[in-house]
């Protein structure tokens, strides 16, 4: 326990640098401080959920969440790393991003004390190793959603009270920030139906069931539903803005119900 504790701590700390560093908006793009940050805050979460996935599937509310922040971070370096027009402004929700995953590490380390009330799952089959990697896949690529949303919205309100602040201009413009948001969601759509279907494939071959009615299957089929309209908005009418925000975060929260927030009433309301 007293181990666990320590290497939470540490990933927890090796977030710190690349929420601290000054607000700047570097000219050129992500430079060579801003990437040793980057490349810490992905080893430290990393090499903890490495630790966590040791003994098995870790089903604890501290091991989800720093699993998430691990898949987060590693998928914020990847698009930072892109210079394709459509994610070249990816790094630019750093100043967002960090301090959120900042609050989920402290959250999974304040309750890493709280043992799961589930066994690990020392081996999972080939389908719910599928099943679990989209699951987190696509938590991980809505929550760089979510943040692209939020920079979205307050880029526009700062817009609209004319009044920019040190944040609004390290942030994404509105036009980026919303093509990264429908991008990342496209994206998720896409890994959240390889999960459902996965699901589906593993439900039918251990039980005869196509489909296993849980609050986990029907928050994550609320959330498809939620980001397919959105999609579908945005391309027949151009939804964007607060509104789009609305509806990713709406989404985003029901994701977070259905993984973390699950294993938070198993492991700490009943537990």
């Amino acid at each position: 326990m007293a181990n666990s504790i320590i290497l939470s701590l540490a990933a927890l700390v090796s977030l710190v640098p690349a929420a601290v560093l000054p607000l700047r908006r570097e000219a050129g793009g992500p430079d060579p401080l801003f990437w040793a940050a980057v490349a810490v805050a992905v080893a430290g979460p990393g090499a903890y959920s490495l630790v966590l996935l040791g003994g098995g599937w870790p089903t604890g509310l501290a091991s989800a969440l720093w699993i998430s922040i691990a898949v987060s971070m590693v998928i914020f370096a990847i698009l930072a790393a892109v210079r394709r027009e459509a994610w070249r402004e990816a790094w630019r929700l750093r100043p967002l991003l960090l301090p959120y995953l900042i609050l989920l590490g402290l959250i999974a380390t304040v309750w890493g004390r709280v043992p799961a009330q589930a066994a690990l799952l020392a081996a999972p089959d080939a389908w719910l190793g599928v099943h679990i990697a989209a699951s987190v896949a696509t938590y991980g690529l809505c929550t760089l959603a979510a943040v692209a949303a939020a920079a979205a919205f307050l880029q526009e309100r700062a817009l609209k009270g004319k009044r920019p602040t040190a944040l609004s201009r390290v942030l994404p413009s509105i036009s980026d920030a919303s093509l990264l948001q429908v991008r990342l969601l496209a994206v998720a759509e896409g890994v959240l139906a390889l999960g459902i279907a996965s699901g589906m494939a593993r439900d039918y071959l251990s039980s005869g069931q196509v489909l296993h009615f849980d609050h986990k299957t029907l928050l994550a089929g609320l959330a498809f539903l939620v980001i397919g309209t959105l999609l579908v908005l945005h391309k027949r009418n151009g939804l964007r803005g607060q509104r789009a925000a609305r509806l990713v975060l709406v989404a985003y929260l029901l994701l977070t119900l259905a993984y973390p927030g699950v294993k938070f009433i198993t492991d700490v309301v009943i537990g």
